[in-house]
């Protein structure tokens, strides 16, 4: 039997902080959602001049990145590929990049969605958010 970590509350306010920082520092109207493994919504939080539709984006991406265990672009990029048919895949809504997963040895703990911004930059916020707690 293998033993894995968890996300713990102060995880997820650490990540929740430093991703906020991050959109605040660059001036980024952007909402930003954490997701545990199973792509549960853990944090959301909606800054001040983001899109109302943000708010479905983000939980999206980051659900998508936790329970595939990847990066939410790798799947943008095999749809932009021209696997169009990738688009029917079930339970999977946030297909655009922006969605990082959290791993720890080997293991997805959960995932950063954010939308507001171009994507590269919504991936660097949710990966300066990952950062907050050495990962």
């Amino acid at each position: 039997m293998q033993t894995q970590s968890t996300l713990e509350l102060s995880d997820v306010k650490a990540i929740a902080a430093a991703a906020e920082a991050e959109a605040l520092k660059n001036n980024w109207a952007v909402s930003i959602a954490i997701v545990d493994a199973g792509g549960h919504l853990l944090h959301f939080a909606r800054l001040d001049g983001a899109a109302p539709v943000s708010s479905h984006i983000a939980p999206a991406k980051a659900h998508t990145a936790a329970v595939g265990r990847r990066e939410s672009k790798v799947y943008e990029d095999v749809i932009n590929g021209g696997r169009t048919s990738f688009l029917s895949a079930p339970a999977i809504q946030g297909m655009l990049e922006g969605g990082v997963p959290i791993m720890k040895d080997g293991f997805c703990l959960g995932a950063v969605g954010v939308s507001g911004v171009k994507s590269t930059e919504d991936a660097q916020i949710a990966k300066a958010g990952i950062a907050a707690i050495g990962l």
